[in-house]
């Protein structure tokens, strides 16, 4: 849990807001309209603003880091630990949450690591794979452990945090970069494959945002990508968390394997 308060607050406002709309349209249609859901996360960041403030009405969250669990225990949610990049963990927490909330109806792989800054040649091997596997592999496991039933219930959202990095290449991180570039083709492949089926699946492409990934980069590589951003500051966890929830929702109706970008004008494609 996070030890700022942050969570404590977002319990709250969980709890103010679902109230509000139990009492407005009645129990029954509160409950029709939740739609089981994954969110996949190793960090706080944009799970932990999204998901309460932006996901509160519409759909029920089954997230697979412990971190906020206790954000979602209770009668609206879910918490199931696994390990990314273990399929029978994951196929393990896709049955347990199943279990608990009904058929999942939207996956969002937000689980993302950077490994650092380094020239490409001095990056150790073994970090270069680890995050590959946490940002790429982890990514089509888990959307491997939810596809089957989308296709067999005709319905399904999949939305893939990719980043600016994986179209243009940031200097000095050429492993996230690299992971992030076969995530969008991942989306693209995917998408195409499913897109008869009912099941959407897009990424998003941010610009930096401040979350605790940061702690994971050399002051002058965010200052590098403070630098290239038109706007002049970073993108906010919530305004990546406007587009996704509606990349999650019924009205994304007619976009799949598609790239949406939310960079401050960084990258205009």
């Amino acid at each position: 849990m996070s030890t700022d308060g942050n969570s404590d607050r977002l319990i709250a406002e969980w709890d103010a807001i679902s109230g509000r709309l139990r009492a407005e349209i009645g129990e029954a249609a509160y409950q029709s309209w939740l739609k089981p859901m994954v969110v996949r996360g190793l960090t706080e960041g944009v799970v932990e603003i999204s998901v309460p403030t932006r996901f509160m009405r519409d759909w029920v969250v089954a997230h697979y880091s412990e971190r906020l669990g206790d954000l979602w225990k209770g009668e609206n949610g879910a918490v199931q630990k696994v390990d990314v990049v273990d399929l029978a963990s994951i196929e393990a927490a896709v049955k347990g949450t199943e279990a608990a909330l009904g058929p999942l109806a939207i996956l969002v792989n937000n689980a993302g690591i950077t490994g650092g800054n380094g020239k490409t040649w001095e990056l150790d091997p073994k970090v270069w794979k680890q995050v590959v596997d946490v940002n790429l592999i982890g990514p089509y496991l888990c959307a491997r452990g939810v596809v089957p039933g989308m296709v067999q219930r005709k319905y399904g959202r999949i939305v893939n945090i990719a980043s600016v990095a994986g179209k243009e290449g940031n200097p000095n991180a050429s492993h996230y970069s690299a992971s992030k570039a076969g995530l969008i083709a991942l989306t693209k492949s995917l998408g195409k494959e499913l897109a008869q089926n009912g099941v959407l699946v897009n990424c998003v492409t941010p610009a930096a945002a401040k979350t605790d990934i940061f702690k994971q980069m050399k002051q002058e590589h965010i200052d590098y990508m403070l630098s290239r951003i038109p706007m002049g500051r970073f993108v906010e966890v919530d305004e990546i968390a406007a587009m996704v929830t509606w990349l999650s929702s019924e009205d994304c109706s007619f976009s799949t394997g598609a790239v949406f970008d939310i960079t401050g004008g960084r990258a205009t494609y």
